[in-house]
């Protein structure tokens, strides 16, 4: 039937009458009975304060916390269990349990990287990777510096935040006006084997590792921003190979070589500060960059740039700076080993020791501004408890403390240590009374599901505990 003109948009207009009652839910009829959408709560001003321990706090007693840990430390899902707990400012052991005895670190090794790291390098040391002329013509070396952290992300933001881009060592090229065809990858920065002895060939696909490379990109991952990506067999090709697309090259033509010593540099980026590479290196547990890291402070006393040359710098620099190394083996400079073996002792103390503030330490002469040794080797260390992650918020302590043990959350800050064999904290918390306590507790035997609830109890009660 035809309809003239003002009848259709009469149609019109009902229909979207009609429309305009089925959606607008704030009229008297959505209300269902007469439901209100209640006003919004008053604002909440946060008043964000960090305060220091205080100077005046009673010291615990190693009887007080022997009562408070009683319960906690009878957990049979401890395993093979060792620890130690000792007061920050007096250096007073207050509770042990077979504390030279060499456990399976886990991770916490990397509080040894760290340590050495800090006594060894200065905090703004970048890596450098570079691009330098090769011996034919047409060719170029990507020369690796040991920087894991360079990105190809097109935004240029990678695994790694303020990592060097990939990208900008193209325009370099191109400004140099060399033309190229071939691309050269040389990974003589370091030296040996690119897999430690106790490594699992799974965890290369399983993302907890990459071959230990001179150069890669965002630490080899195949995934660049997801922290357990599966990893590449062979970072340094694969990035000659992106860089090498990026230039609009075949990268069939990239393989693997060395400059010349006296080769023309054409390229170059730098690396982050060794400042925040070891503080993710920390709160994310990053092996890759642990292991580069070690390699770093190898070069810098004089060590061949591998594993037995990390660990041997590593070693040096700790017994230089006063501590005691015996009982001591690894394999590596992240704790990734299931061969590594560390005394809760030694890492109780480099913890302890980063934990004394200036004003325990020692007595300074008055008019003296040379600061004593034990002064200086604590302020030398603290940056490594800015580097911890803190329980139910950051990095490897984010999702734990949060359904259990719920009162160490956002206390407790401590390095973690994850192996099928092994499970491990090591860190530092404030107690009730706001005396600063130092811990290193080390569970071996048990799966980490089962175990890691039953360390974190254990620096939950410390937070919860009146031990003076």
């Amino acid at each position: 039937m035809w309809m003239g003109f003002g009848a259709t948009l009469t149609v019109l207009l009902m229909a979207a009458a009609a429309a305009l009652v089925v959606v607008q839910p704030w009229t008297p009829e959505f209300r269902h009975g007469g439901l209100t959408v209640a006003a919004p709560p008053a604002l909440v001003k946060p008043f964000p304060q960090v305060a220091p321990a205080p100077a005046d706090a009673p010291a615990p007693s190693p009887a007080g916390v022997v009562a408070a840990l009683g319960p906690a430390l009878g957990n049979p899902d401890l395993g093979a269990f060792a620890g130690v707990v000792t007061d920050a400012d007096s250096g007073t052991t207050l509770w042990s349990q077979d504390p030279g005895t060499a456990m399976i670190p886990s991770s916490t090794a990397k509080i040894l990287t760290t340590a050495a790291a800090l006594l060894a390098l200065p905090a703004e040391q970048r890596v450098t990777t570079k691009v330098v002329t090769g011996v034919a013509p047409g060719e170029l070396v990507l020369v690796g510096g040991g920087d894991p952290t360079l990105t190809a992300q097109a935004d240029g933001k990678g695994y790694y935040p303020n990592g060097a881009r990939l990208s900008d060592l193209v325009p370099q090229i191109r400004f140099s006006g060399y033309a190229v065809d071939t691309i050269v990858v040389d990974t003589s920065a370091f030296a040996g084997p690119t897999m430690a002895k106790g490594w699992e060939g799974a965890d290369v696909p399983g993302g907890s590792i990459a071959p230990i490379e001179s150069v890669m990109i965002d630490g080899g991952r195949l995934e660049p921003l997801v922290e357990y990506s599966p990893r590449t067999t062979s970072p340094a090709l694969d990035a000659g190979r992106r860089l090498a697309a990026e230039l609009g090259l075949d990268p069939a033509r990239v393989r693997a070589g060395r400059a010349t010593p006296n080769a023309a540099e054409v390229a170059s980026v730098q690396s982050a500060p060794l400042r925040d590479r070891l503080r993710d290196m920390m709160v994310h547990s990053d092996n890759v960059l642990a292991e580069t890291i070690g390699r770093e402070i190898a070069v810098a006393t004089g060590y061949e740039p591998s594993f037995d040359g990390a660990v041997a710098a590593v070693a040096a620099t700790l017994v230089k700076a006063g501590f005691d190394m015996n009982g001591v083996v690894m394999h590596d400079t992240s704790g990734l080993s299931t061969d590594d073996r560390i005394p809760a002792r030694l890492l109780d103390k480099i913890v302890a020791t980063a934990a004394q503030s200036a004003g325990h330490v020692s007595a300074r002469p008055a008019g003296s501004k040379a600061r004593p040794a034990g002064e200086k080797l604590a302020a030398t260390l603290a940056p490594l408890l800015d580097n911890l992650p803190v329980a139910g918020a950051t990095g490897s302590l984010a999702s734990r403390y949060v359904t259990q043990n719920r009162g160490g959350a956002g206390w407790v800050r401590a390095k973690t240590g994850t192996l099928s064999v092994a499970s491990t904290l090591v860190g530092y918390v404030l107690d009730r009374d706001g005396r600063v306590l130092t811990f290193a507790l080390m569970s071996n035997d048990r799966p980490p599901e089962v175990s890691r609830p039953a360390l974190d109890a254990i620096a939950g009660t410390l937070r919860n505990c009146g031990c003076s």
